[in-house]
Parts: C-alpha cells; structure tokens; sequence
C-alpha cells in the first residue's frame, strides 16, 4: 500500500511553498527537488518506494504547480531558490539533517544549497542527476576555453548543440509562445518519443503550459550571471552523482574534475534518459538513494567510491594487480581462485589500501558454480558495476601434439570460464539497469597464430570475438565490454602452463625456461592493471597493452600474410 500523502504549506521570503510528505515523521527524511518543467508529481514513483523506510518529502519550487510566484526576476535567483529548500528543510527536519535528492534545475538550485558554507550540518547527504553547479560548470567552460584541446573543443561543441534551449530561452518573446501555443499540448509525446516514457494520466501535470513560461526565468535570471562570474563552490556534504547514460541535455564530461569541489563524491550510472530516470526506472533510482543515504548515516561514505569490482584468478599475476589497482583507486573489491589462500591474500592486500575486500574459491570452468557465486556476491555485496574475467591458463602444443583432453581443459578454463563470467554477472547487470563493465582478458594470441599454441591462442580468438558480440548487445543496456590483450607479462602462469607431448622433467625444464624468459623481459602486471582500469573509464573496446601486442595488432589489421608465415615458426 502506497503511504498517504500529507500536504502544508511552508512559508520563504514571503512566498508559500507547497509541501508534500510521505511515511513515518520520525524516519530519516529524504527531500526531493524538481526540476523544469516538473512539480512534485515527477517524483511520485520514487517518493512512493523510499516512503516505505524514509520520511519523504517533496514541494513545488517558487513559480511552479502550488507554489507561490516570484514578483519579478530577481525572485529566480539560486540565492532565494537556495533559502527555498533550507526554509522546508527546517520545518519538515528540524532536528536532523535531510537526504537531498534533485534532478535537473532542482539540482542546480540544491547545488546552491549544498555548496552554501555550513550545509553539511543541515543536510546529510545530497544525490543529484542531470543538473550541474552553474559555478562548477563556470570554471569547466574557462578551463576548456583556456586549453582549447581537441576534446575540450569536441565537449564545447557537443554540450553546446545539446543545450541550444538555453540561448532559446533568452530570446524575449519566443520560448514563452513556443509553449503556449502547442508545446505544452505535444510534451506527452516528446516524452513518448524522444525519453521512452510511457503515456501516464498523472505526468505531467495539468498546469505544464504555466509553470513551463513562469520557469523560463529560472534560465534568463542565473545563467549568465553565474556563468560569468563563477565563485569557488566547494562542499562538504557527501555527494551521489547518478549519470545518465541516455541523457539528451547533460554531457556526462561536464563532471570533469568534480572532485575538486567535491572531495567526497560517489559516481554511479544509470541507464537511462533525462526524465525516463525518474519516471521509467524509479524503482532503481529509489534503491540508488536508499542505499547512499544509509551509507552516509553509518558514516561509511569515505570507505571507497561506491563500485564493485569483481575479478576472478584473483589470487596472483594479473588478477592481484587488477584487484588492488580497483582497490587503490577506492572501489570495493571480490577475488576469486581456485586457489583460496591466493585469493584471501590477494583480499587482505586490497583491504590494507582501500575498501574492506572478500575472497572465494570459484572453478570458473563449472557454470553452476559461477552462476552461485554471481549470486552469492549479489546477495551479501550487491551488483558489480565492473566483472574482469581474467582467469586463464597457458598450454602450448600443436594441434595434432594436443590431445582431447588438453584442448578440453584449456577452453573450459579459458573460454567456457569467461562464458559464465559474462552471464552470470551481465544478466545480474542488465536486469538492474544502472549499466556496468565487463572485462574480458584475452591475449596478443587471439591475433597472433602460431602453430605452437593452437589451443591456447584458439581459446582467446574465441574470447576476443565473444567480446565483439556481447559489445554490440549488451550496449542497449548500458554495459560497456572492453576486450584486453596482453603480450609477454611477467606472471606465474608460466609455472602452471602445460605441454603437449611431454615427460614430466621435460614439461618442468620447459616451464622453467618460460619462466626465465617472461621474467627476463619484466613486463609487470601492474601494468596490464592500469590499462584495465583506463580501459573502463574510457569504455575503450579493445586494448592490447605490450609493444609486441600493439605491434601484433597492427599488423593483424595490415599485414595478416606476414603473421601467417611467422606462424610457422617454432616458439617453444
């Protein structure tokens, strides 16, 4: 059952505002802020789930639905939209701090709000989409128009095409007729269209046409003042910034360096559009702010930065580096190995330099045991945001040297285990909706024939084009899929490889000599690390990290005869 809603009326700068309250009074408060050209009634599915443990409350800001309006522009400004939400703050919390959660300008005004000196002692928490500080974003413009690099001059274009509605909302006469005289009636289906929202009897609202010219001023009376003369906003309220994958009107890059305004901020994804956020995907949106604001009220938000990694062959080698990389940078990290001494190492490491992390023994060649272990790190950790499948083993042997049960071993492990990898963990993804990460280890081998390794460099072929395939599908649910490809890295994987056609001293003396050559060339796995870490930042799709590897690749794309003869040759 859908708690009740109870309305008041608080009173700021001699204007009412209309008020809106959910659940039980003595729960922690969670206040929702509007944004253009919204009511409260955007926030109803949302405001309905947290109702359930939180007190939540929501109101219309100054000029829009119940509310009162401004006498003039200057009644627009974000000072006053900032004295707004505190007035509301103090007559609904008056005794602890409010959760604030705002969407488009109610995260531009509740911007004003966190940044002003002091917040932090009136609101506990601030979780924000699609809407930037207009100072913040002052000093991302100087920045970018200061060092005009091709990717800052590539952002100002894009942002600038994407917020064409900005100069048109300056014009005198010609936004204001624009909506009296047939956009408010068409909104339904832009929103039908262009957000992929359904048609609902509630949204939006009967009274759009006003608050949407009342609203205009919002634009017209702080862009450019604001703009112009950005001020040093800096906050010390724990801040979640949700980003919207799909969103028509925010650059995800305008968050650049946000951390300098924000040293303790959470960034998480959401698969979604401008208004589908709120109105398609609340249910998500809800669990995203239920679980920031119970992190910040055990007082845990400076324990990592909110992701989890899960990285399997963990225990050593190029998983261990990933591990404590994803650790260092503050995400929260899960190991598996088979060998568990291994992982829980690797997990003990990684708790001494970020976030506490946890370790299992996991057969990634069994499906029925990923798909548990999928289920218990949902379970008792949530969803990952980022899945390395790194575990592998090497062989080396000729087709007709290889026997059955060689190439059987190594395609459980090396394929089949990233198999399981994928989809245990991306229908975990998928199904919540905040996008994610998978990391697929590969090799310079999936490119790079050679008769001497027609197992292993078949199973990682395998891998690479697995990876092409899930891109282009798992793309419509938010989830990137890099494919990495590593050369000769010095990790003990030389000392487990196994040889076809070999005694046991011969399959040890060879081992040895791996061991010896891959130690010689002193590739670390601490590198392969980072480019994995650049590579999900970036999204980049495929990323071969030796120079043998990138040189591999390149010819592979020019030059595949030449790769062909060198196939010949005896690596062993």
């Amino acid at each position: 059952m859908t708690p009740p809603v109870r309305r008041r009326t608080v009173h700021s700068g001699g204007l009412p505002l209309a008020v809106f309250e959910q659940g039980d009074p003595a729960a922690p408060t969670v206040l929702l802020v509007h944004g253009y050209p919204d009511t409260h009634a955007v926030w109803d599915d949302i405001a309905a789930d947290l109702a359930r443990d939180h007190h939540v409350v929501r109101y219309d800001v100054r000029g829009a639905g119940e509310s009162g309006v401004p006498a003039d522009r200057a009644g627009y400004r974000l000072a006053r939209l900032a004295e707004d939400l505190f007035a509301v703050a103090d007559a609904v919390s008056p005794d602890r701090p409010v959760h604030l959660v705002a969407h488009d300008w109610g995260s531009i005004q509740s911007w004003e709000a966190v940044t002003t000196p002091g917040a932090e002692h009136r609101i506990a928490s601030y979780t924000t989409m699609s809407g930037p500080s207009l100072d913040h974003m002052g000093y991302w413009l100087r920045h970018r128009l200061r060092r005009p690099t091709p990717r800052h001059l590539r952002q100002l274009l894009h942002q600038g095409a994407h917020s064409w509605y900005i100069t048109a909302f300056h014009l005198p006469f010609l936004a204001p007729a624009v909506w009296r005289l047939g956009l408010a009636r068409a909104w339904p289906r832009v929103l039908r269209d262009l957000e992929h929202v359904t048609p609902r009897a509630d949204h939006p609202q009967r009274g759009l046409r006003r608050d949407a010219v009342r609203g205009i001023e919002l634009y017209r009376a702080n862009f450019r003042p604001t703009m112009g003369s950005p001020r040093e906003r800096p906050t010390e309220v724990p801040v979640q910034l949700i980003t919207l994958t799909r969103d028509r009107y925010v650059g995800t890059y305008l968050s650049e360096g946000l951390e300098r305004w924000v040293p303790d901020l959470t960034r998480r994804t959401l698969h979604a559009g401008h208004w589908s956020a709120l109105l398609e995907k609340g249910a998500t949106v809800a669990g995203m702010v239920r679980e920031f604001a119970a992190r910040t009220e055990r007082g845990t938000t400076e324990e990592g930065d909110g992701r989890l990694v899960v990285v399997t062959g963990g225990g050593s080698g190029i998983g261990r580096a990933t591990a404590l990389a994803f650790a260092e940078d503050g995400a929260r990290v899960v190991v598996c190995d088979l060998d568990l001494a291994a992982a829980e190492r690797t997990a003990e490491l990684a708790s001494l330099i970020g976030p506490q992390a946890h370790a299992y023994r996991v057969d990634v060649s069994d499906g029925a045991a990923m798909d548990a272990f999928a289920q218990t790190v949902a379970a008792e950790h949530g969803v990952p945001d980022v899945m390395v499948n790194n575990a592998g083993i090497g062989h080396s042997g000729t087709f007709l040297q290889t026997t059955e049960k060689e190439w059987q071993r190594v395609l459980d492990v090396n394929l089949w285990g990233v198999i399981h990898g994928c989809r245990a963990f991306g229908a975990l993804m998928a199904d919540r909706g905040q996008g994610g990460h998978i990391v697929n280890v590969s090799s310079a081998a999936a490119y790079l024939p050679s008769k001497a390794l027609t197992a292993y460099a078949t199973s990682k072929a395998a891998v690479f084009m697995l990876s092409d395939c899930l891109r282009a599908e798992f793309v419509g649910h938010g989830i990137g899929v890099s494919t990495i490809c590593p050369g000769i890295v010095n990790t003990n994987i030389t000392r487990t490889s196994t040889f076809s056609a070999t005694t046991a001293a011969e399959q040890s003396a060879k081992q040895a000599r791996a061991a010896k050559l891959y130690a010689r060339r002193g590739f670390p796995p601490e590198k392969v690390a980072t480019a994995i870490l650049a590579a999900v930042r970036t999204g980049k799709p495929v990323v071969p990290v030796t120079p043998e590897a990138k040189v591999a690749r390149l010819l592979s794309r020019f030059s595949p005869g030449l790769l062909r003869l060198a196939a010949r040759l005896n690596v062993t």
